[in-house]
């Protein structure tokens, strides 16, 4: 596989992402939490062929690797702020769109099956030439780097859940109640739902300017069923970690307290499915800590990382 990078690019907390849901909750969250975001830093641009199709990056520092994997529907921006923090504490952090997501697109729905993301990652890390690293993962991408562990144990040091994965506890009262009334808030198709999704990601939902909204709820309606092709496959994992996991690396389990999308009770779940474990909840954070809380969880992964704890 060939490797290509594009220009540097200064990236800041209130930087205006392309990519509009990026642009909504990152700049909006940072905005929010000034104090304590992480400095800005020079973030690499690569893509890497791979079946057809093209996987973007963002990647930054240089030492040990750290592999940051988004969540569903979700993309590589969203680890902007922590992918900062990671470079300034010495690390060669790397951030990757999914097959499927981001600007990773020409990917067909069969790829979106898990076991099939799991494939397609160990492909495209030997694709970069990595040979030892960690993996620090969101929901989905969570779920993708447990199996993956188990698979692929070789070259894996660490193993971090930025906040919980996928298939471990079953939805959160807000998602099963939304889902019941017939409503998929991960989908949302005007305003309410909208609201309705940012309320449960977030302890505290960023302000979305009308044009962003507009454009969100456009692009979920006319691709509604490509994205409940892609909620199909992912759901049919739901329960997968629901076991005793065969992981023998070292585990950080980070979960915000005020998590809308599974309950911070399913942390101790996890944390007795992986004996050894270190299990921490972050206050005032929802399901994606790595945006709402950069700074505290960069200053719980970052020592996790360098093996204190």
């Amino acid at each position: 596989m060939t490797i290509t990078n594009g220009v540097l690019r200064r990236v800041r907390a209130q930087f205006p992402f392309i990519w509009l849901l990026a642009l909504l909750l990152w700049g909006g969250l940072a905005l929010a939490d000034t104090q304590v975001t992480p400095p800005a830093c020079e973030i690499a641009a690569g893509s890497v062929p791979l079946d057809g199709g093209v996987v973007h990056y963002s990647r930054a520092g240089q030492g040990p690797t750290v592999l940051l994997l988004h969540g569903l529907f979700a993309q590589k921006e969203q680890w902007h702020a922590l992918l900062c923090a990671l470079a300034a504490a010495g690390f060669d952090a790397l951030a990757p769109d999914l097959p499927g997501f981001g600007q990773s697109t020409g990917f067909p729905v069969t790829d979106y099956d898990l076991e099939h993301q799991v494939d397609l990652l160990h492909r495209f890390i030997g694709g970069l030439g990595l040979h030892e690293f960690a993996l620090a993962a969101n929901s989905m991408g969570g779920t993708i780097a447990a199996l993956y562990v188990q698979r692929h144990p070789r070259g894996v040091r660490r193993l971090a859940f930025v906040g919980p994965p996928l298939g471990v506890v079953d939805w959160a009262p807000g998602v099963r109640q939304a889902i019941q009334d017939g409503i998929n808030p991960f989908i949302p198709i005007d305003d309410d739902q909208l609201d309705l999704e940012l309320r449960l990601l977030f302890a505290t939902p960023p302000p979305v300017p009308a044009p962003v909204r507009e454009a969100l709820i456009k692009d979920y309606v006319a691709r509604n069923r490509h994205y409940q092709q892609v909620w199909d496959s992912v759901n049919l994992y739901d329960r997968v970690l629901d076991h005793p996991l065969k992981v023998s690396v070292p585990v950080l389990i980070l979960w915000g307290e005020s998590d809308g999308i599974y309950a911070v009770a399913g942390a101790q779940t996890l944390h007795r499915r992986l004996p050894g474990s270190t299990r921490i909840t972050l206050p005032d954070a929802g399901h994606l800590p790595m945006m709402e809380r950069p700074a505290e969880t960069a200053a719980v992964l970052i020592p996790f990382l360098r093996g204190r704890r």
